[in-house]
């Protein structure tokens, strides 16, 4: 029998050793960037970017966390993956335009990099937003999510040619491969613009396909940083950051917190000027970094995140055709996907925001107001939510010792 070297068993082994988490980090690239780019596009342009910002905010947000993940992956070897703020980009379509326009939307996302710096830097902070009743966090966000989840369903009665088969390539992958469902009902969205474009011939500008990085200067509101800043950090941090350390958690790893809060916050900070919106540690797509999918080994998973922080790297090179083909995109199509990506986390915020019979009141007032979309003294419906249902919250309690009396 033929002898095998030790040098070829080593390098099978390396090679099996190393398969897994280089493909988990691709995967978690690929499901990361198509499962919510809509939702970001969409947020962007409701607080007034045009094309061109908003192509340079979804590059911005792109290279900062694939670099940020290569740092963090890098220095702590564990699988720690970063994002940018989908709930927070979904918070951002809900509020619409900013007194100041664009410009003080640029500000609030400086003002937002800022506080999550500070979160790193002094444990009050993070004291203090953990104790904001998480009901009442999720159920801002449920409201928030609300007028969004609802794109698919009105856009499917004014254009049903083009949604339909969108939504009905999601419900068969979310039988199926749940994890594909909307990076699937993503290429069925973009074969449907491509129909759209060569059927009406419409015309694509070759100077929008490749990325560039627009300049914003920053403009500082009051309404902007009550109204947007705030209730975007309160997002990010209760959606996205605590739920990725928890996600960690559960499969071994203990989160650098300090370092993480760092990286991001300035990675934020940076991303900012030129249109990004926040980034923050990664949650739902966190677990395909650090599971199983990434190897047995737990030791070696941190390469998962480091191969994705890569692999953003090269997707953040095609965003701008992204953004090109979907700007041709038939009325209401990036909405449709945009609400699609986004129903998984309606669910679970609503199932969070009512878990707690004593908290259901209160998350109700808070889901509502976030839902109607008031606006009062140049500020969202966002904050006004968590600040009424935070008082309900306090007068209901009040009453107990009253009432048990």
């Amino acid at each position: 029998m033929p002898s095998v070297s030790p040098q070829a068993t080593h390098s099978r082994a390396t090679k099996e050793t190393l398969g897994p988490p280089i493909t988990a980090g691709i995967v978690t690239a690929l499901v990361g960037f198509t499962s919510s780019f809509a939702v970001v596009l969409a947020g962007l342009q409701a607080v007034g970017a045009n094309q061109a910002q908003a192509s340079s905010g979804l590059l911005a947000l792109t290279l900062t966390f694939g670099l940020g993940s290569l740092w963090l992956a890098w220095r702590s070897r564990m699988p720690v993956t970063l994002a940018w703020s989908t709930p927070g980009a979904a918070l951002l379509a809900s509020a619409g335009m900013v007194d100041g326009g664009w410009p003080a939307a640029v500000g609030a996302f400086l003002i937002v990099g800022v506080l999550i710096v500070l979160t790193g830097l002094l444990p009050v902070l993070g004291r203090l937003m953990a104790k904001i009743p998480t009901a009442l966090a999720q159920a801002m966000l449920a409201g928030v999510l609300l007028p969004l989840c609802l794109a698919p369903f009105t856009s499917l009665g004014s254009a049903p040619l083009f949604i339909a088969p969108v939504m009905l390539c999601w419900v068969v992958l979310m039988k199926f491969a749940p994890r594909w469902s909307v990076p699937a009902s993503l290429l069925v969205a973009l074969a449907v613009i491509g129909v759209h474009i060569v059927w009406n011939g419409v015309q694509i500008p070759a100077d929008g396909l490749l990325p560039r990085l627009e300049w914003t200067t920053p403009a500082f509101t009051v309404e902007a940083a009550i109204g947007l800043a705030l209730p975007l950090f309160i997002v990010t941090m209760a959606s996205q950051n605590i739920p990725g350390v928890a996600v960690l958690k559960s499969f071994g790893y203990t989160t650098p917190w300090r370092s993480s809060m760092l990286v991001t916050g300035a990675g934020t900070i940076a991303g900012a000027p030129f249109g990004g919106h926040a980034i923050n540690l990664a949650a739902l797509s966190a677990a395909l970094a650090a599971g199983e999918e990434a190897g047995k080994d737990h030791g070696r998973r941190w390469i998962a995140a480091f191969v994705s922080g890569f692999a953003y790297l090269v997707l953040a090179a095609g965003s701008a055709a992204l953004v090109t083909l979907v700007a041709a995109a038939p009325p209401g199509l990036l909405e449709a996907v945009a609400g699609l990506a986004l129903l998984g986390t309606l669910a679970s915020s609503i199932s969070s925001a009512l878990a707690v019979a004593e908290e259901r009141i209160p998350a109700c007032i808070t889901f509502l107001l976030a839902a109607s979309g008031l606006s009062f003294a140049g500020v969202g419906a966002a904050f006004w939510a968590l600040a009424g249902g935070i008082l309900v919250r306090w007068m209901l309690k009040s009453r107990e010792p009253v009432q048990k009396a």
